[in-house]
């Protein structure tokens, strides 16, 4: 008597795809001791790329690029036309609900900075090493992405 062929049940959702997407700066730096990334405050203090949502007539890159200036202060920099990669965090909406966001990442090889910048007064930077940024963010993707460099 042949045997019965198995068949997997297909497997629920384990979670939910993305509902949001946001693009965001890996600003480097050559600094003394190598490779330098620029990591901003978020509104909650936690240490993070600058970031935000996509704008319109603004190529992925160039929409980085943008946060890059206004939360960082990066005056001039090159961006890569490619993301260097993608993590999945949790955004909190203003109603307190929490939702998947995809973050693409793109480098940007930093040219100048300025202390006066649109959100300087809301936001502390910071120029560390890839691995110690790993050690300060709190998204594992996050981290991953910081120790590639």
């Amino acid at each position: 008597m042949p045997a019965k062929a198995l068949v997997a049940a297909k497997p629920k959702r384990a979670y939910s795809p993305p509902v949001h997407r946001q693009l965001a700066a890996l600003c480097l730096r050559k600094g003394k001791s190598g490779t330098e990334v620029l990591l901003v405050t978020s509104s909650e203090g936690r240490w993070i790329l600058p970031k935000g949502w996509p704008i319109n007539g603004k190529t992925p890159g160039e929409a980085a690029m943008q946060e890059a200036w206004e939360e960082g202060g990066v005056k001039r920099g090159k961006v890569g036309r490619k993301a260097l990669g993608s993590f999945i965090a949790t955004k909190v909406t203003d109603h307190g609900d929490e939702e998947p966001c995809l973050l693409d990442v793109f480098e940007v090889k930093v040219r100048k900075t300025v202390s006066d910048y649109p959100e300087a007064d809301r936001r502390n930077r910071i120029w560390v090493s890839p691995k110690e940024a790993a050690e300060m963010v709190t998204e594992d993707g996050l981290r991953e992405i910081l120790l590639s460099v």
